[in-house]
C-alpha cells in the first residue's frame, strides 16, 4: 500500500545500520517510516507509553482483539491498559512478525560462533536482547521491563506439523512499513537477523528511519478503525490524549 497520509519532504531521516540500536519518542500525530534499504532486513521492536512506562505494548491482546497472527495495514498496537500505541497505515511487505522475539548473547553465539569485539572491533556480534537493554537504560528501564517485540519486515508461517517456518523472501529493498502515533509513543528498536532466519551467517541489513507529520487525520483514523475493538481501543486513546 502506498502512502496516503502524509506529503513530502520528511521531517527528519536517520540510518540504523544493521546490528545497531536506538530509541525514540513518536510524537501524537507522526508517522515512522521504516524502509529496508537492501532487502532482507529485521527489525525488532518495543512499544511503551513515554509518560507513565509501566504502560507497555500487549501483544496477545493485539492479536486477540483484531483476530490475526500477523500485522500489516490496518492493524494497532494495543497496550496493556487498552489504548492504542501506534497503528501501521501504510506497508508494502505484508507480513510481520508478533512471535519470534528476540536472541540473547548465548543463543547467538550458538548460532553464529565467536564474533568478538577483540577481533572485529565495531563488527562484534551484537544480539537483541543486549541491544534492547542499552536502549532501555536511557528511559530508566532494565531487564524486568523487557517486553515481547514485533519484528517488522520479517514472515514467519505454520507449516502442517504445526512449527514455525521463516520466509526468507518477505522484505525486498525498498519495501516500507509505516507507523502512526495517536498518542506519544517511545519506541525501542534493533537491526538484528529474525531469531527464526536460518541464515548462520552473521550480516545484520539496514533500515531508513523517516520522520513525516500525518496530514488527513480523519482518514488516518478511519484507516485504524477496521474492527469495533480498534474503535474501542481508539476510543480510550482519545480520552487519554485529552
Amino acid at each position: 500500500m502506498t502512502a496516503l497520509f502524509h506529503s513530502a519532504p520528511s521531517l527528519h531521516d536517520e540510518p540504523l545500520p544493521g546490528g545497531a540500536h536506538t530509541s525514540l519518542i513518536l510524537r501524537k500525530g507522526h508517522i515512522l517510516r521504516l524502509t529496508d534499504i537492501d532487502g532482507g532486513a529485521n527489525v525488532s521492536m518495543m512499544m511503551l507509553n513515554p509518560h507513565e512506562k509501566s504502560e507497555r505494548l500487549n501483544l496477545p491482546d493485539t492479536l486477540k482483539g483484531q483476530h490475526t497472527a500477523r500485522l500489516t495495514t490496518g492493524h494497532c498496537f494495543y497496550s496493556d491498559m487498552g489504548r492504542v500505541l501506534a497503528a501501521i497505515v501504510a506497508d508494502s511487505c505484508g507480513w510481520h512478525d508478533p512471535f519470534g522475539g528476540v536472541l540473547n548473547a548465548a543463543e547467538t553465539l550458538e548460532k553464529y560462533g565467536a564474533g568478538r569485539y577483540q577481533e572485529l572491533r565495531n563488527g562484534f556480534y551484537r544480539n537483541g536482547v543486549d541491544n534492547l537493554l542499552v536502549e532501555m537504560g536511557k528511559w530508566d528501564l532494565g531487564l524486568e521491563d523487557l517486553l515481547m517485540v514485533v519484528n517488522f519486515f520479517s514472515k514467519v508461517t505454520v507449516d502442517e506439523e504445526s512449527r514455525f517456518r521463516f520466509s526468507a523472501d518477505n522484505s525486498r529493498a525498498g519495501d516500507f512499513v509505516e507507523l502512526y502515533a495517536p498518542m506519544d509513543v517511545l519506541m525501542v528498536l534493533t537491526a538484528l537477523p529474525h531469531p527464526q532466519d536460518p541464515a548462520t551467517e552473521y550480516l545484520p541489513r539496514p533500515v531508513q528511519l523517516s520522520w513525516y507529520q500525518a496530514d488527513r487525520t480523519e482518514a488516518v483514523t478511519d484507516a485504524m478503525l477496521t474492527r469495533d475493538e480498534n474503535q474501542r481501543a481508539f476510543h480510550n486513546t482519545q480520552l487519554f490524549a485529552l
